[in-house]
């Protein structure tokens, strides 16, 4: 297995066994037993997530199966994504960890405290893809993501039906941004619509953005010392401030953390650029209106950001580790793994599964369907997000704090130039891993 991947599917993961920069923390509980070398028997262990309602419930049927099947009480615990790594930090420096764990990414300081996942993650049952997962140097395997994410587009399918305006269903045959931009503004316009677009204030879906117009983005160098961004990314950035005029798209959401999921379903907004994690919030929550994931524009590059979602870990927290450990392999086990594919959204980590996606809701299938064509047509590039992560982690370090949204947000409410936001972007992220 490379841990140097660069499939388009390939991503994350951490080894990184030198790394641990936590230096002696011991051993914490976040279940009912208390710390101790042993496995113990707990009939209690926590979760800890980061998701929508929808994207959660595939969990808590899970942790009802398995307390019926194993008698053992999963707590979860559902942390709300900003500030998520820093209270992972701050447990671990209060010896508090949960015992499992869907975690954006890998952090030193609690990396030493993660158990083996081996056995899980090469399972012959299981049938994980290996591009998905790598080892430290000494052989383990910490984590495995829970799903593959793609950054996308979704429409408000009846208002282009009401407006007359034709819109791209193969990402084969994709439009440009600027094509979108006008299509988008036309319906606007047709139908008094308030905005064309809203955008996720995301670093991972600004870098998406920058693909698709031929830039490179913020790039680590090959020795994973130094991060550079090329010119072609400050003329793209430029382009993104501008369109953020409150018309095209409202400032607000990378100014003052207005909600774009909640104003894409409120029906006056054109379209929505965020993920596939939205289709399955979609399928339920949207009922005035119909809805499609489309394809992402290609200006000239056909990319998205491509990443993988939680990264499952599991804390060896003393009495409540073989618990935990077995919650895991509850997870992954494809029968129970296809269930939660299903009910979450999810595009799997697992290989030969037939996931039976609520099948009622035709605009979720289709954008199921959709996302999967667009991960194989998508440029390399997509996954170089993921790729410094995983390369930073491999060296012991880590992004915790990407600057990425604030500087932005910065730009875009005139506090400063689209050049000093860069500049600082470059800064601030190379202060993170001198």
């Amino acid at each position: 297995m490379s841990q140097n991947s660069t499939s388009r599917r390939s991503v994350l993961l951490g080894s990184l066994a030198a790394a641990a920069a936590g230096g002696a923390l011991t051993a914490c509980g976040g279940g009912d037993s208390a710390s101790g070398s042993g496995g113990g028997d707990a009939k209690k262990i926590s979760f800890w997530l980061s998701a929508s309602d929808a994207q959660a419930k595939g969990y808590y049927d899970l942790a009802d199966e398995f307390k019926t099947k194993q008698g053992i009480t999963v707590e979860i615990v559902n942390v709300p994504y900003d500030g998520y790594q820093t209270k992972l930090r701050q447990a671990a420096q209060a010896d508090s960890l949960p015992d499992v764990a869907s975690a954006p990414s890998l952090d030193p300081i609690w990396t030493n405290k993660l158990q083996d996942l081996t056995a899980v993650a090469t399972s012959s049952t299981n049938k994980i893809d290996e591009k998905l997962y790598q080892k430290t140097d000494d052989g383990k395997i910490l984590t495995i993501p829970s799903d593959i994410t793609a950054a996308g587009l979704f429409i408000n399918a009846s208002l282009f039906q009401k407006a007359g305006v034709a819109y791209p269903t193969d990402p084969a045959s994709t439009w440009t941004w600027d094509a979108f931009l006008a299509a988008a503004t036309q319906v606007r316009t047709a139908t008094g619509a308030k905005y064309d677009l809203v955008y996720d204030a995301s670093p991972a879906r600004i870098r998406a953005f920058v693909y698709e117009h031929g830039a490179k983005g913020f790039q680590l160098n090959s020795e994973g010392t130094e991060y550079s961004v090329d010119d072609a990314t400050v003329e793209v950035l430029q382009k993104f401030v501008d369109i953020n005029d409150d018309v095209v798209m409202p400032k607000s959401v990378w100014t003052s953390g207005a909600d774009p999921n909640a104003l894409f379903k409120s029906g006056q907004v054109v379209a929505y650029f965020s993920g596939v994690w939205q289709v399955a919030d979609f399928a339920e929550s949207i009922t005035q209106f119909e809805w499609a994931a489309v394809p992402t524009p290609a200006q000239p590059t056909q990319a998205t950001d491509i990443n993988t979602g939680g990264k499952i870990v599991a804390f060896d927290n003393g009495d409540t580790k073989d618990a935990a450990m077995k919650f895991v392999e509850f997870l992954y086990d494809p029968t129970n793994y296809a269930k939660v594919a299903a009910t979450n959204g999810w595009l799997p980590v697992e290989t030969g599964l037939d996931i039976a996606y609520p099948g009622t809701n035709q605009a979720a299938l289709d954008g199921y369907a959709l996302y999967q064509k667009e991960i194989e047509l998508a440029d390399p590039i997509s996954t170089s997000g993921s790729d410094a992560g995983e390369k930073l982690t491999l060296a012991g370090k880590a992004i915790t704090t990407d600057p990425t949204k604030d500087e932005m947000g910065k730009a875009i409410n005139g506090q400063q130039t689209v050049q000093q936001t860069v500049d600082n972007i470059v800064k601030l992220l190379n202060e993170q891993i001198a």
